[in-house]
């Protein structure tokens, strides 16, 4: 009998939760904890993180746990990479609901970077007004360039304060081309800094820096381990043995 985790958090892992409870899959859907007021599941629901490989590898054999879906956000690094491990530890299929990356398009400024750190050192000494749509987990490094004029946008209201002044927006996605121009144009924008996190929801600010002429700071993915990997909701209900009526 088949019983699922999702590692969720992402719009795909809401998609695959609607389409699992469809089903009638015994599923679990799991949050990492990091947004204040998730999105409601139509699954049942766990919060927080498992405590490390250990953790996670307890919770699939307590759970009686038979297939791991991992539709985190692509830069949640750690979790995937615990997720590899802990279903190697416990013999359990694990499948990957990665979206695509970006990919540059005529037009694109686009300064290619490995990581947060060097996303910040290629932002220019001089004083600039910068919108940087990266999560407030990964701000820190840009401490080093306080002169900058920062625009954030978080999910929650930030609860500590901020390692360098800046304006923050409140805000859940996904945005439009519209909204995402008269944002930059507001605010004067002149640097964009954004993850390539792929998908639709979060790409109007990269057309919205292409049709405004601005260079994008734009940070790879991490590197993770070997995986089995798919694009779309209707593959992993395939990998699950159950057929749906969604396309993607």
């Amino acid at each position: 009998m088949t019983r699922a985790l999702i590692l969720g958090g992402t719009s795909d892992a809401g998609q695959l939760a609607a389409e699992i409870a469809r089903a009638g899959i015994d599923a679990v859907y799991s949050y990492g904890g990091r947004t204040r007021a998730p999105a409601d599941q139509p699954l049942p629901t766990r919060i927080g993180g498992f405590g490390g490989v250990s953790g996670l590898a307890d919770y699939i054999r307590c759970e009686t746990i038979t297939h791991v879906i991992d539709a985190t956000h692509p830069f949640a690094a750690e979790m995937s990479r615990n997720a590899v491990a802990a279903c190697a530890e416990t013999g359990t299929p694990l499948i990957a609901l990665e979206r695509a990356p970006w990919a540059k398009a005529p037009g694109d400024n686009w300064i290619e970077v490995m990581d947060v750190n060097a996303a910040a050192a290629a932002l220019p000494e001089s004083p600039a007004k910068v919108f940087l749509a990266i999560g407030r987990q990964h701000i820190a490094p840009f401490a080093a360039k306080p002169q900058h004029a920062y625009t954030l946008r978080f999910v929650d209201p930030p609860e500590a304060s901020l390692p360098f002044a800046a304006d923050v927006i409140v805000s859940r996605g996904p945005f439009t081309l519209q909204s995402e121009l008269e944002t930059m144009c507001a605010r004067g924008i002149a640097w964009v800094v954004a993850r390539n996190s792929g998908g639709e929801g979060a790409h109007a600010k990269i057309d919205a820096a292409r049709t405004l002429g601005l260079p994008v700071i734009m940070i790879s993915r991490p590197q993770l381990p070997q995986r089995k990997r798919v694009e779309s909701v209707a593959e992993v209900m395939q990998w699950l043995g159950h057929r749906t009526c969604l396309g993607a």
